[in-house]
């Protein structure tokens, strides 16, 4: 009861002020596809520019707020319960913009009016989630499942950009789990990425990037620690922090060596 009671307080502090969020999340899940999780946390997405308002206002209605990562995380806290404020993925790929919030849906959470994240948007939250300790593909196929055809795919084709073939690679699995609803994804949609799949393959780019590091920076450490290639994922992660930098109500972001705290 006291954490949801924190739940509740956070969402209708934030829905007062009107400040654009999403929820996602296990709330999110469960709302597209019926699964039913033990919630230990609640996930709240939004832009960065919106985060550098909130973080100091929950701050003034007694909030302890953790900038954990200034490229997407940080923890408001009362007591042992928190929520998290996501502002994008951690290696700086997928980076919550103002249309994510727009195209939530209404939806009670905990008793509150709020908005949940789009299933095209909870697809690409989670497709680099792809961690030895935690593997969010099982997520994905539940999502495509229990849409059944009823999703936005240029929506997600927009989303992903270049990294489509993390969207082809959680397309494949689905396709495995659940091979006779294969045509819950459009044949146009399977044509055109794996189209674009047989032309990747057939052209010889000695100068690509390895892109290792953003799948999971552990498992691929030794790529970059003793095989010498590139680390990318500082890369974008220094990127991210520069954009934010340029944020006018951001006014103090960590530097890309993580040594400074923010707001």
């Amino acid at each position: 009861m006291e954490q949801e009671a924190l739940f509740r307080e956070v969402l209708v502090l934030l829905e007062q002020e009107r400040f654009p969020f999403a929820v996602s999340g296990a709330f999110a899940l469960r709302l597209h596809t019926g699964i039913c999780r033990f919630i230990k946390d609640l996930d709240l997405f939004l832009t960065a520019k919106t985060a550098c308002s909130v973080i100091p206002y929950l701050r003034e209605c007694g909030f302890d707020c953790e900038i954990c990562d200034p490229v997407w995380l940080t923890k408001a806290r009362k007591g042992e319960f928190f929520v998290d404020l996501i502002t994008g993925m951690s290696n700086a790929v997928i980076v919550v913009e103002d249309s994510w919030i727009e195209r939530a849906v209404p939806a009670l959470v905990n008793g509150v009016r709020a908005r949940v994240l789009a299933p095209e948007e909870l697809v690409a939250s989670k497709l680099f989630v792809t961690r030895r300790e935690r593997f969010d593909g099982a997520d994905i196929a539940h999502v495509f499942y229990a849409t059944r055809g009823f999703f936005d795919w240029e929506r997600e084709l927009a989303l992903v950009g270049e990294h489509w073939e993390m969207l082809l690679w959680s397309m494949m699995l689905f396709r495995y789990v659940y091979p006779a609803q294969s045509h819950y994804i459009p044949d146009a949609i399977w044509h055109k990425l794996l189209k674009r799949f047989e032309g990747e393959i057939g052209k010889r780019r000695p100068d690509a990037n390895f892109r290792g590091s953003l799948v999971d920076p552990n498992m691929f450490a030794i790529d970059i620690n003793e095989w010498g290639f590139a680390n990318v994922l500082d890369q974008m992660r220094r990127e991210r922090l520069s954009r934010i930098a340029s944020i006018p109500e951001c006014d103090e972001i960590v530097d890309p060596a993580g040594l400074r705290r923010a707001f």
